[in-house]
């Protein structure tokens, strides 16, 4: 559903870049940075909040979900730097592996969390797909409808 929207959305920027600029070549440079632009700004810092992400501390969320980010907290509820994992860590091979290098049964996670570190994931669910759709469909057809109106607008101005 969203590729059809893109689609629209990349012909009315089209549109509407040749209603200004009045060149075929330039108009489609502009065309490419501004889908581009609107692409990269909607993948990296829009989609991720069309629904509030779920937190959980849970190690076992599932495989298909979106992870939005995963941190490492004290017992105090500060962010734990990646140094005060590692040092951690360095003081646990005894109790992390057997003789031979050997896995114990105590995982890495469990290690920590015996020492006061929580992990909190924040994710989307997959269930979530459909929503996300609808959601960024629709806002992609209203953008391209009001691109569409502002290129007839300009248009008409200019004939009359």
């Amino acid at each position: 559903m969203t590729f059809a929207a893109w689609t629209l959305a990349a012909f009315a920027i089209g549109v509407l870049a040749g209603v200004l600029i009045r060149r075929v070549v330039p108009a489609i440079v502009a065309t490419l940075v501004v889908y581009t632009g609107l692409a990269f700004a909607v993948g990296g810092f829009l989609r991720q909040h069309y629904l509030a992400p779920l937190v959980t501390s849970k190690l076992n969320i599932p495989e298909s979900a979106w992870v939005i980010s995963q941190q490492w907290f004290t017992k105090s509820g500060r962010p734990a730097s990646q140094s005060a994992i590692t040092q951690v860590l360095l003081k646990a091979p005894g109790q992390l592996f057997g003789k031979g290098g050997v896995p114990k049964s105590v995982t890495v996670w469990q290690y920590l969390d015996r020492h006061g570190y929580t992990q909190l994931t924040t994710y989307q669910p997959a269930d979530r797909f459909w929503p996300f759709q609808w959601i960024e469909g629709g806002w992609l057809l209203a953008l391209s409808v009001l691109l569409i109106a502002v290129a007839v607008s300009l248009v008409r101005r200019r004939v009359i």
